[in-house]
């Protein structure tokens, strides 16, 4: 049912090992504008594409060897990764300076499933609305402020209120550009 609505243009949110967030079909770009008017943001807020594995994430970015073993030790988890985009990445998703996408491969047993049903990766969005700190994380909230606004709630209880921590990986070396979830001592 999950992937029927994410391939019918639908929008929904479900939980990840951080926090929930938003889901759509990778290149829909009305389900994309849909998220960008739910959570007001312009044009140039970067994306994540949530992918399944590895293999998956080295069709949409290049990835040289040093990062490629940073990910693999990484993944499944709470990180996302900003890597030079392949040409498989929309435009519409990319850094429109940097050429860049956001990745990751959470650790939650829902998603690796739904990836699985799916074939491919989901464009993705922490769940975070406007004026709001940090992202909401209990399915009956999620209901009550935005449910007439999107397809379907993934509801797995709730989570946690941590985003992911994003490390960008895009310059041949590790910055850290936002301390979440996932542990990043051994980059600072």
């Amino acid at each position: 049912m999950v992937a029927r609505i994410i391939k019918s243009s639908g929008l929904i949110a479900y939980p990840t090992d951080s926090s929930y967030a938003f889901g759509c079909h990778i290149g829909d770009k009305k389900a994309i504008d849909r998220i960008r008017q739910i959570r007001r943001m312009d044009k140039n807020h970067n994306f994540t594409l949530v992918c399944a594995d590895l293999s998956e994430i080295s069709v949409y970015a290049r990835i040289d060897n040093w990062a490629y073993r940073l990910i693999r030790s990484l993944t499944p988890g709470p990180y996302t990764f900003i890597l030079l985009a392949t040409r498989e990445v929309p435009r519409m998703l990319q850094n429109p300076k940097r050429r860049t996408i956001g990745l990751r491969v959470p650790d939650h047993p829902l998603v690796q499933a739904m990836l699985n049903v799916l074939q491919e990766p989901i464009i993705s969005s922490t769940l975070t609305l406007p004026g709001d700190e940090i992202p909401l994380t209990d399915p009956l909230d999620i209901e009550a402020r935005i449910g007439h606004q999107i397809e379907a709630i993934i509801d797995c209880g709730s989570t946690g209120l941590e985003p992911t921590s994003v490390l960008d990986l895009s310059s041949g070396q590790v910055n850290v550009l936002r301390v979440g979830r996932g542990d990043v001592s051994q980059f600072t």
